[in-house]
């Protein structure tokens, strides 16, 4: 059995742009991904730019979602905290199209924050996420 998303879109209201107003998934295991940040394997930020800082952070989720054995259309939810609004909108067309290198076409349910700091120094982007993976097909 595979896990199961559906995009909800309440009655009469208009399609949100790169994002879905609410994701329904079942069945499955939950993974909840800890906010990434754009450091490499050594812990060290890969770029003191913003755009590419957002898509290794993208990367580094969807490196811990293939981890736990799902794939990029299985996150139903993204939050990105980001140190500065402005640079996130600049480098939008961008992050577009590296978004749709990494997740296709898929839209989850998405929030951006402008944070006025990171724990970590450098840091100007992090994101967290929620995935549904597919389990093993229960016997009843």
């Amino acid at each position: 059995m595979s896990a199961k998303h559906d995009t909800i879109q309440p009655q009469g209201w208009p399609r949100p742009k790169g994002y879905a107003n609410g994701m329904l998934a079942q069945p499955g295991r939950l993974l909840f991904v800890a906010g990434q940040i754009a450091w490499d394997e050594n812990e060290q930020i890969v770029s003191p730019e913003f755009v590419p800082q957002f898509l290794k952070a993208l990367d580094n989720v969807v490196a811990v979602v293939r981890a736990a054995g799902g794939q990029p259309e299985h996150i139903c939810r993204l939050t990105t905290y980001v140190t500065d609004k402005q640079a996130y909108i600049q480098g939008a067309p961008e992050i577009g199209k590296g978004y749709r290198e990494r997740m296709g076409k898929h839209f989850p349910a998405m929030a951006l924050v402008q944070v006025a700091g990171l724990v970590e120094p450098g840091a100007q982007v992090e994101i967290e996420a929620t995935a549904v993976i597919p389990g093993p097909t229960e016997s009843t």
